[in-house]
């Protein structure tokens, strides 16, 4: 206190020894209590103390928040790496990472800044094995309209005719359709995990983030009007437009182990599973077939055979201003003798049939594969094993080939005629595209055939062609 001079000794009664059993705050406000306020000179003399104090105390605050608020601030934690980066190659990396993760407002940039504290504490003791962004974090409408306006009806594209008012007026979240605009869905793809991120640079975000998972895909669009055709809005549960946190899930998983016999164990860790990604399922078995009929018959309503009295048509038309169908798919014919171009042009056949557009969920992939495959850019050969995986893997082909063609006509006179259109290896190896040879074996790793009905079910003493060997 000795900016407003020393006090009058008269006017302290207080001895040496009492002074010293007076703590030092108490000293202080006994000293601030003394100072003779109605002098001006003392008045001012606080003023000047105070703007000071508000200048140190506001300036350095504000000085933080910036600091904190950049995108390099994130980059300094080894953990961000795969989100930094891909920011950097996206379309948004003009904008700050707050102006998307924190919702607009002073007190909601507080109040996020005082539960990143957490995110210290993870950073010091121990990092996630991977960062997930949780349900309360979610990026919201709010930010995303900062700069988009929702009066918007086709996409930049020209092809797509998207109500964007209409969705956002139903509350459905814009990261629903556009979670990928940045960071190209890498926590869905389990592509950020600890093990990888040095494998994130700038020039690996570039071949990373392909432009499949930057777009809002078939599937999103296919799964939610699925759903809302059967009397369900999948948007009111935060968790359905956020990736699901995989050490929950594990830790779900665990506590479900610990409970019961092997049996109800096996069935409670399936219900975990089911409560993680939203299927209605109770076992593995039973989730398996129910999605496999599920996704064939959402495919076969996307592709214009979509139920009839629906709310939401899935017929190509209701999104899409013109489909761009290939010209030798418009002739008579094609569904059942498209297989020798398949066999030719698999590559480019997969541009537009593949489970990544018109399915919701993305698989799990591996960051070295890909990065290898990139840098090698391997080409095409045409190769009918290839195309035989293909067409049991890719749930667009078989949803179709597990129907009966109709060059097969009826079963007795097909089993007694078929024989000539399979007698070399190259007309076995087309059958093969549908059908087992023998009787797949339970828990093989072999890809199932679409279709139950196998050769050797028959052909139960062989063929002549082994014979003759």
């Amino acid at each position: 206190m000795a900016i407003w001079g020393k006090k009058n000794k008269d006017k302290d009664p207080e001895s040496r020894e009492d002074r010293k059993k007076v703590g030092l705050i108490r000293g202080l406000w006994r000293k601030f209590r003394g100072i003779d306020w109605k002098n001006p000179v003392n008045r001012w003399k606080l003023l000047f103390v105070s703007l000071v104090g508000c200048i140190v105390v506001f300036g350095g605050g504000y000085g933080v928040l910036t600091m904190t608020n950049s995108p390099t601030f994130c980059s300094s934690c080894h953990e961000m790496a795969p989100e930094y980066s891909t920011f950097t190659a996206s379309a948004h990396n003009q904008i700050s990472c707050v102006q998307c993760h924190i919702k607009p407002g002073f007190t909601n940039m507080i109040t996020h800044k005082m539960k990143s504290v957490k995110e210290v504490y993870y950073h010091v003791t121990g990092v996630p094995k991977q960062i997930v962004q949780t349900e309360e974090e979610a990026v919201s409408n709010e930010n995303c309209l900062q700069c988009h306006s929702k009066n918007r009806l086709v996409t930049a594209s020209g092809d797509l005719k998207v109500n964007h008012k209409g969705h956002i007026e139903q509350d459905i979240p814009c990261i629903t359709c556009h979670a990928g605009v940045v960071h190209a869905k890498m926590a869905s793809r389990g592509i950020n995990v600890e093990e990888v991120r040095g494998k994130w640079t700038a020039e690996s975000a570039e071949k990373l983030m392909e432009k499949k998972y930057l777009r809002p895909n078939m599937g999103t669009c296919i799964d939610c009007h699925d759903k809302v055709n059967n009397g369900v809005k999948p948007w009111k549960e935060a968790a359905y437009s956020v990736p699901p946190n995989p050490e929950e899930l594990e830790k779900k998983m665990e506590e479900s182990k610990k409970e019961g016999s092997s049996a109800a164990t096996t069935e409670t860790a399936a219900e975990a599973t089911t409560e993680a990604t939203h299927e209605g399922a109770t076992t593995e078995a039973e989730a398996l077939a129910e999605h496999d009929q599920k996704t064939q018959d959402i495919i076969l309503q996307a592709i214009g055979k979509q139920q009839k009295d629906v709310k939401l048509s899935m017929a190509c038309e209701t999104c899409h201003k013109k489909v761009k169908v290939p010209k030798s798919h418009k002739v008579e014919g094609w569904n059942g003798n498209h297989g020798g171009t398949a066999i030719q042009e698999l590559d480019k056949c997969v541009n537009c049939h593949q489970d990544s557009k018109w399915f919701r969920a993305i698989p799990k992939e591996d960051i070295i594969s890909i990065l290898k495959m990139k840098e090698t850019k391997t080409k095409y050969v045409p190769n009918i094993t290839v195309v035989k995986d293909q067409s049991r893997i890719n749930k667009f082909c078989s949803a179709c080939h597990s129907n009966r063609p109709s060059g097969h006509v009826d079963s007795d006179k097909w089993l007694t005629a078929h024989a000539s259109k399979a007698k070399t290896a190259d007309q076995k190896s087309e059958c093969f595209v549908c059908h087992d040879r023998t009787k797949p074996i339970p828990g093989s790793t072999q890809v199932k055939a679409p279709t139950d009905v196998y050769c050797q079910y028959c052909h139960r003493t062989g063929f002549k062609s082994d014979k003759k060997k």
